[in-house]
């Protein structure tokens, strides 16, 4: 299937005109998308366990998620399995499969798009927002890696010049995942600038 196609069963699958359209609270910016608070000053705070009844809340957001994402693959004509977990305070979901690339998009950017119409789709039937983490063909697991490889690497070129360092503009998700590898060298790394241009700056201790 093309990348239009792909496109088309997105646009096919997008909110009803009706639908509020709102702006996800995400709470601290570098939180959002890995459930802790943004590490400076080589401190952090991890998720929080939810409760018993928080716990269920997710897990209907990952049914109403599955439902939605079912829905996509269907119309995009593409095989895939869902899987869904709880990790920290929210739901978290995976699409599985062989082919999945066009669901993914260059640099992620269609896999960030269906995921904040799957938070939406979670919005018009719950009422409440959503934090749901969407990973496709496990392009956020491999992310994962390699970002944590940079922000290794960048603390150790930072210990060693004395300099601070600018990285690259990333998205909140993958920043989170640099100021937790930079938290866990030592350092500490804080965000600037706006988005879509906002990045990580580390420093020297």
């Amino acid at each position: 299937m093309s990348q239009s196609s792909v496109e088309s069963a997105v646009d096919d699958l997008e909110p009803d005109e009706g639908a509020e359209a709102v702006e996800l609270d995400e709470g601290t910016e570098e939180g959002a998308d890995e459930g802790a608070e943004e590490s400076e000053g080589g401190r952090r705070r991890g998720p929080r366990k939810p409760s018993k009844a928080r716990l269920v809340e997710l897990e209907q957001e990952g049914e109403i998620a599955a439902d939605y994402l079912e829905g996509l693959l269907d119309i995009a004509d593409l095989d895939g399995d869902i899987d869904m977990d709880v990790e920290g305070d929210r739901a978290a979901v995976s699409i599985v499969g062989a082919d999945l690339k066009q669901l993914v998009g260059k640099d992620g950017q269609v896999l960030e798009a269906v995921q904040e119409l799957t938070r939406l789709a979670v919005l018009r039937a719950t009422g409440e927002r959503s934090r749901l983490m969407l990973d496709i063909g496990g392009f956020r697991a491999a992310r994962r890696e390699e970002l944590t490889e940079l922000g290794t690497k960048t603390a150790d070129e930072v210990k060693s010049t004395g300099t601070s360092v600018k990285l690259a503009p990333m998205t909140p998700f993958e920043r989170k995942i640099v100021h937790d590898a930079i938290a866990d060298a030592g350092l500490r790394s804080e965000s600037e600038g706006e988005e879509p241009s906002r990045r990580v700056v580390v420093h020297p201790a």
